[in-house]
């Protein structure tokens, strides 16, 4: 690896432990206070976040995170008694008259099983999946059991729960950098992988450079990526990495 490429691995690995290391602040997941109030109370309410994360699909994201949000005013709160008392019609007529999602039915669906899954595994306290420092495989495979949700979903909710909510996990090995469209973009740029890489080339190349916890490059490359390396008239003068970037485009 060139001596640039070094110190940018450096730089970013020294952000990514920062917001580790910072303490926990009210995330903004969907910029409703309301909403974000629900997902943020994981100690009452996990299976907001749980929910929420399930409905994060080929959408807005704070639309997608809204849903749980939605639900809880149709039925007059999110006790998760009260969830078990929604039958799969229920839920599919809701999400189409509210159109709370791209793929309406597929996704009541995924929320319906997503309640039974909680019910049945974690005896109705979603909390049980992250619940006494287990490995991040653990936490990642957890997550994957659940109906509709894909490797992304699964490291994300995984980085989310350790570097956001700050809890315990006995190692960040197998969470995995998410192949999102500004982090992604912000790799080519940097030259790690190719113009027309994969989002397996992705992963893999964010577990050669920190094999030890590969999304700890997630929040600093998404910040670049949305807020300065922009598809199109980039910001590279107020960009922190700009005098080791190769400007690779």
């Amino acid at each position: 690896m060139e001596v640039k490429q070094e110190q940018i691995v450096e730089i970013l690995i020294e952000r990514g432990k920062e917001l580790i290391e910072q303490p926990y602040t009210k995330i903004e997941f969907t910029g409703n206070t309301d909403a974000d109030d629900l997902l943020n109370d994981i100690e009452n309410f996990p299976h907001a976040f749980v929910l929420a994360c399930i409905m994060d699909r080929q959408m807005k994201a704070e639309k997608a995170w809204l849903i749980p949000y939605e639900i809880s005013k149709e039925i007059g709160g999110f006790e998760f008694s009260n969830l078990l008392k929604l039958n799969l019609d229920y839920l599919k007529e809701t999400f189409r008259s509210k159109s709370l999602h791209r793929f309406n039915d597929t996704m009541a669906e995924n929320f319906y099983f997503g309640i039974q899954k909680i019910h049945k595994n974690y005896n109705n306290d979603a909390s049980d999946i992250w619940k006494d420092r287990p490995r991040s495989a653990t936490v990642v495979r957890r997550f994957l059991e659940f109906k509709g949700v894909g490797v992304k979903i699964a490291t994300m909710a995984a980085n989310i729960l350790a570097r956001e909510f700050k809890i315990p996990i006995s190692d960040y090995i197998c969470i995995d950098i998410s192949p999102d469209t500004h982090v992604k973009r912000v790799f080519k740029r940097l030259g790690f992988i190719s113009k027309n890489a994969t989002n397996d080339e992705l992963i893999y190349c964010a577990r050669e450079l920190n094999p030890e916890y590969p999304g700890i490059f997630d929040l600093s490359c998404w910040e670049i990526g949305r807020n300065r390396c922009k598809p199109r008239k980039p910001q590279c003068e107020n960009c922190y990495l700009n005098e080791y970037c190769p400007k690779k485009v």
